[in-house]
């Protein structure tokens, strides 16, 4: 504070009152005071929002995590199946390894299908594998999402058959 305005330097007036720096109701000031109830709003908006971002995320990476597994199901089902000696004995092996792969990750029953043609030696099995994946259900989401994989391997022209 200066001299100009009859105060000292430790706000008492000459007159030995002091100076009251608080603004009195109904006089203007700048408004910061009214600022707390504004950041209440955005916290009450932005709250949700920024939940259900995360939501959205989680539910997407459940759906490449169940990619990710199909895939990796596809290729042990394929592999069981194809160092087996018969075919019925291949496919019992590839349900088994694919339905071991994806307990944990698919919500119904997991599909097998073989789609190379036969079970000669020196040819190529290949399966199919599918099933459905919770993903976007835990938003509500009431979305069937089947994912589907297909994987080859040779079977070894030098096999015993049974």
């Amino acid at each position: 504070m200066s001299a100009h305005d009859g105060t000292t330097y430790d706000g008492t007036i000459h007159d030995g009152t002091t100076h009251d720096e608080t603004p009195r109701h109904g006089a203007a000031h700048d408004g910061a005071a009214h600022d707390g109830g504004l950041s209440t709003v955005e916290v009450v908006i932005l709250a949700p929002v920024m939940i259900l971002f995360i939501l959205v995320l989680v539910a997407f990476g459940q759906l490449v995590d169940g990619r990710g597994a199909v895939d990796g199901a596809a290729r042990d089902a394929a592999r069981a199946g194809s160092i087996q000696k018969d075919h019925g004995t291949a496919m019992s092996e590839a349900r088994k390894a694919a339905d071991a792969d994806l307990a944990d990750v698919c919500s119904g029953p997991v599909s097998v299908v073989q789609t190379s043609q036969g079970f000669e030696p020196d040819s190529i099995f290949t399966v199919e594998v599918s099933c459905q994946v919770r993903g976007l259900a835990m938003l509500g989401l009431d979305i069937p999402t089947t994912l589907t994989a297909s994987f080859s391997s040779p079977l070894d022209p030098f096999r015993r058959s049974a």
